[in-house]
């Protein structure tokens, strides 16, 4: 039963990234429109539609210490492997601790816990772009403007969306129901975008791709864990945030490497081999997860 359960969570994201990569070799269709309007409409859609109806307390609060626990602790464990061998802490550090909550973390969350993991997948996707284009920026330039992250159409929507909650604002159903459809749409996208970049790999810096595809999920999983000693957290956000560790590192990570000239083939490697990676690793994160917090 577990086995079967693993299987129709994990199957149908596959099935979705693997029409992306099919479509991607052979129609090579330009995927920056279509991934700009997600996160500027249809991702915002989504975070108030799952943000405005929720009520937040204090385990809330603790899964974003857990969440930026893991972060900044698979930072510093990175940084420690890069203090022993020859790699840089910038090329190497960043793809550890900036996890595809979005592309593969939404879908794989919503799924494995169903409406009770929701709030929680989308916090901790908050904070990990929050994290991204604040502190990993500032990583790789330390003249950067960090705070024009605040401007992201996903960021002022959260904040919208937390004021509803809390001042127990009723959305009225006739403006509630078409962004709750806007918001449906950016899952199956990120997904189809993700097989879609997956086409696009550099492969040829293998071995530093192999050891984060191996790195990310062990150091990943091993904070969280440690995290879950000492939070209280109700059963399904204790998954998402076990579960969360185990994700590969985001393929902004690329983009920002390549911005910042920082070996950008090196982090391709990184991120693809950690993405295909994923075949093994998730469902190995499944099986612990969910009998312990499903």
């Amino acid at each position: 039963m577990l086995m079967a359960r693993i299987v129709e969570i994990v199957l149908p994201i596959f099935l979705i990234v693997a029409v992306g990569v099919v479509y991607g070799h052979y129609r090579r269709p330009a995927m920056e429109v279509a991934n700009r309007i997600n996160l500027d409409v249809f991702v915002p859609a989504l975070v108030f539609s799952a943000l405005s109806t929720q009520s937040f307390n204090l385990a809330h609060a603790q899964l974003a210490l857990g969440g930026a626990a893991v972060i900044l602790g698979s930072g510093l464990l990175a940084w420690l492997l890069t203090r022993l061998t020859s790699i840089q802490f910038k090329t190497f550090a960043p793809p550890m601790m900036f996890r595809n909550a979005g592309n593969m973390g939404l879908p794989l969350l919503i799924l494995a816990f169903g409406d009770a993991g929701l709030p929680a997948a989308l916090i901790l996707f908050l904070l990990g772009n929050l994290a991204h284009f604040g502190l990993g920026t500032y990583i790789l330039d330390q003249h950067s403007r960090t705070l024009t992250v605040l401007k992201q159409p996903v960021v002022v929507t959260a904040i919208v969306a937390l004021t509803i909650s809390m001042a127990q604002v009723h959305v009225p159903k006739a403006i509630a129901l078409p962004i709750d459809m806007l918001g449906q749409i950016a899952v199956p996208l990120m997904l189809f975008a993700l097989g879609v970049r997956l086409t696009d790999g550099d492969f040829g810096e293998w071995r530093i791709g192999l050891l984060g595809a191996v790195f990310a999920p062990v150091s990943g999983l091993l904070i969280a864990a440690l995290m879950l000693v000492f939070l209280d957290l109700p059963k399904a956000q204790a998954g998402v945030l076990f579960v969360f560790g185990a994700l590969p590192p985001a393929v902004l990570n690329f983009l920002f490497a390549e911005r910042y000239h920082q070996e950008p083939a090196k982090v391709a490697s990184i991120v693809m081999l950690s993405n295909l990676a994923t075949v093994v690793t998730l469902p190995l994160a499944l099986a612990y997860a969910l009998p312990k917090y499903g």
